[in-house]
């Protein structure tokens, strides 16, 4: 899976409108070097370049989701969701990117 769904507008705002009608209180937080936390799944491996020294010309292999992977973000947004259900959010059926957490 190379797909990681982004959270609509829309789907912001009504989330937005539900909780001020409810009085409700909103979580959110900025993720930084969220791919860097997330296992690869993708089989990659390259040899290492003269800037490396003497462990030039070594076999490494790639342990952790890097930017520019093509499933780099799918990654995340499953290690993401799993977290979010150990910690007894539940995804919304409207958009599957509104997490709530039942009182």
């Amino acid at each position: 899976m190379t797909y990681s769904s982004v959270v609509s507008r829309d789907s912001i705002r009504l989330a937005f409108i539900i909780v001020g009608l409810n009085d409700l209180d909103v979580m959110s937080c900025n993720l930084q070097n969220a791919y860097l936390n997330t296992k690869c799944k993708e089989k990659i491996w390259f040899v290492e370049g003269k800037e490396c020294g003497e462990d030039q010309e070594k076999m490494l292999v790639v342990v952790i989701a890097l930017y520019r992977l093509r499933s780099a973000g799918a990654s995340w947004r499953a290690a993401l969701t799993e977290l979010l259900f150990s910690l007894g959010y539940k995804s919304t059926k409207a958009d599957p990117d509104i997490w709530i957490c039942p009182a």
